[in-house]
């Protein structure tokens, strides 16, 4: 095989046109060869089109590319002999194994037998899937099945790695884990080009691209990129984020208000003056509250930020902030817990999914239930919406009984599983007209409850869309209405957002927040740390047992006995080894566009890494302590539990 060349991947004017619409509309970028270009759009930007018409699945309507080379149309064969791609839709065989699975790919691939024993055991262990190597792939989690895939795609070495939201649904260890096999990758020289709806991830690239509606808005370093942002960045952290937020929206003269995790965003104008002013505004509006700020000051935006600032103005019509929803139907007697489990367990023959599980959730609580792929979190949902029996323990949801009484928790809550319930093959408004059916809807109730829906998700004029041809946030907000269509006391959320887009997200957030204040329980599992950040209280599961569980402040106060330093320095990712192994730092992990280092011993971590940092380039550097994120909480408790040195969970709870 003939040497890759520099440029791994051209397209000009690259397009594809679906009858009047323009998915793909003149592209024009480079991928090079040992670095990674990250494709970052919303919804139905045409990111998905784009690879598929690379790795020669679709036929483009105008304009070339090359990749690795050769164009997929002229000479598909050589195209696909020199790249990987992963797919969003999963491409497994349910009967077969794990290593089945793993070892087709290879045989695919062409991976000679007596070299590919390591790397696929390698593969299996960055991937925590060797205890599973056993089990069939149709039985695994959505996100285990999420993370086969990936190994089956890294299975051989390839030229061009094309990846379409490769950690979606993915937890926050395996990301990690994820990124450093990229990084592997790169200093082989592989191009690598990727789609992601984790903007953390877009500020590990080289480059990046922002699509919207087929065209490029913009493409260059994350720090190039960022320029495109449309204002300044006001940060104000308190304790009370949610509240902060909402005596803030539409106060402050000229700005917007954003809930970024346990921090409010506020875009402010550019000149000096102004945004002296939005601050002095700000400041009085959180006294004149009597809301506490442990900080406020400019931040440099995230990718994030400049994603939702781009697109915002520009995007889909934001929903109905309001549900109007009501109270729903309450608990079965007053003064009950919403939902209450006491040592719940579920076995499969000999596996053990959830193992004593014990909690309560408040009426009106947005109780967040986080975890690794596989922990058991979608099993005990399973279980409280009676949809799976019990092997021992208890429960009761709404004050009936989980394992006696399920049509009647049935009718009281809403349920959003992992994937969206919708029939695809339905209209929008046949989907409500189902599931309004469903619930005992009929007439003119059936009627205001279908404009009600459509009201919320924003879907009023496209009563006659098939919801299959809807992007994801459209899809994912018509998957809520749907839910709550009878008013609901209690709504089960699986994984609501994943691989949805951020401005999505924040959208069906506020749809979440709107139905807690008027009284509904929302029970919601999700893999984006910065959402666990809006619950009342957080749940960690690992292994099917409880590890701890608290409010989000309490557990990042509590949980962590070393210090977290968050370093900014230039190409983290090229220092990230060198820095986990500086005496005094038990761990390092790239976080965001820096460093999260977990220091055993604060005083020597600092003289190290000042020490390290003097014989680099380090124009920029900053090195603070700062408050664990609920992901580095995550990860070292899971990490204790791992050693075997974490403390009883009744400490954390």
């Amino acid at each position: 095989m003939s040497a890759p060349p520099a440029q791994a991947i051209q397209v000009q004017g690259l397009a594809k046109h679906f009858g009047t619409l323009k998915a793909v509309d003149g592209l024009d970028f480079e991928v090079r060869s040992g670095e990674i270009f990250g494709l970052v759009g919303p919804d139905g930007a045409g990111k998905t089109t784009t690879l598929r018409m690379l790795c020669s699945i679709l036929p483009p309507t105008s304009g070339r590319c090359l990749v690795a080379g050769f164009d997929p149309q002229s000479n598909p064969a050589a195209v696909k002999e020199r790249i990987a791609y992963m797919s969003q839709r999963f491409g497994l065989y349910a009967d077969l194994t794990v290593q089945e699975n793993v070892e087709f790919y290879a045989d695919l691939y062409g991976v000679p037998r007596k070299a590919r024993g390591k790397r696929i055991d390698d593969l299996l262990d960055f991937s925590y899937m060797r205890p599973f190597k056993k089990r069939q792939a149709g039985k695994l989690s959505g996100g285990m099945k999420q993370k086969l895939q990936l190994v089956c795609a890294l299975v051989h070495t390839p030229v061009v790695l094309l990846l379409d939201e490769p950690t979606n649904g993915v937890d926050p260890v395996s990301r990690r884990d994820f990124w450093r096999i990229l990084y592997k990758l790169l200093a082989q020289g592989v191009a690598i080009l990727v789609t992601t709806a984790y903007l953390d991830e877009a500020e590990r690239c080289t480059r990046v691209g922002l699509l919207d509606r087929g065209r490029l808005l913009g493409q260059g370093t994350p720090a190039e990129v960022k320029k495109l942002m449309r204002g300044r960045i006001l940060a104000v952290r308190s304790p009370k984020s949610r509240e902060t937020a909402a005596s803030l929206r539409g106060r402050v003269p000229g700005c917007t208000v954003d809930l970024v995790g346990d921090t409010v965003h506020v875009v402010a104008p550019v000149e000096a003056a102004a945004f002296a002013a939005a601050a002095a505004c700000v400041r009085g509006l959180l006294d004149a509250a009597g809301l506490p700020c442990d900080a406020l000051r400019e931040e440099t935006p995230s990718i994030e930020d400049v994603f939702v600032s781009v697109l915002g103005a520009d995007a889909e019509q934001k929903a109905s902030s309001s549900t109007g929803i009501g109270a729903g139907r309450g608990v079965a007697r007053a003064g009950d817990a919403a939902v209450r489990v006491s040592d719940l367990s579920r076995r499969f023959g000999d596996f053990v999914a959830v193992d004593r599980v014990s909690f309560a959730v408040k009426p009106g609580e947005i109780f967040g239930f986080l975890g690794p792929n596989g922990a058991g979190k979608s099993t005990v949902i399973r279980m409280l919406c009676g949809l799976l029996t019990p092997s021992s323990g208890s429960g009761s949801v709404a004050g009936f009984d989980i394992s006696r009484a399920s049509e009647d928790i049935k009718r009281r809550i809403g349920y959003m599983s992992q994937k969206f319930s919708l029939y695809e093959d339905l209209s929008v408004d046949e989907n409500i007209s189902f599931y309004g059916g469903v619930y005992g809807l009929s007439g003119q109730a059936l009627e205001e409850k279908r404009r009600w829906a459509a009201a919320m998700s924003g879907l009023e004029n496209a009563g006659d869309r098939l919801t299959g041809l809807l992007s994801g946030g459209w899809k994912q907000r018509l998957a809520l209405a749907c839910a709550i269509l009878h008013e609901p006391s209690i709504v089960f959320l699986d994984e609501p957002t994943s691989g949805v887009d951020p401005l999505s997200r924040r959208r069906f957030w506020d749809l979440i927040l709107d139905l807690s204040g008027q009284g509904v329980t929302v029970f919601v599992t999700t893999h984006y740390m910065e959402e666990a950040e809006y619950c009342d209280r957080v749940a960690l599961i690992f292994r099917g047992k409880m590890i701890a569980l608290g409010t989000p402040l309490e557990l990042k106060t509590q949980s962590m006995q070393e210090a977290i330093l968050d370093v900014h320095c230039p190409a983290p990712q090229s220092v990230l080894d060198e820095v986990a192994a500086l005496p005094g730092v038990r761990e390092a992990a790239l976080f965001g566009s820096g460093l999260h280092v977990v220091a055993a011993d604060e005083g020597a971590a600092r003289a190290s890494l000042d020490a390290f940092f003097q014989t680099k380039n380090n124009a920029g550097l900053r090195i603070e302590r700062i408050l664990p994120s609920l992901e580095d909480v995550f990860i070292s408790l899971i990490e204790a539990e791992e050693r075997g040195d974490a403390p009883r969970p009744e400490a954390r709870s």
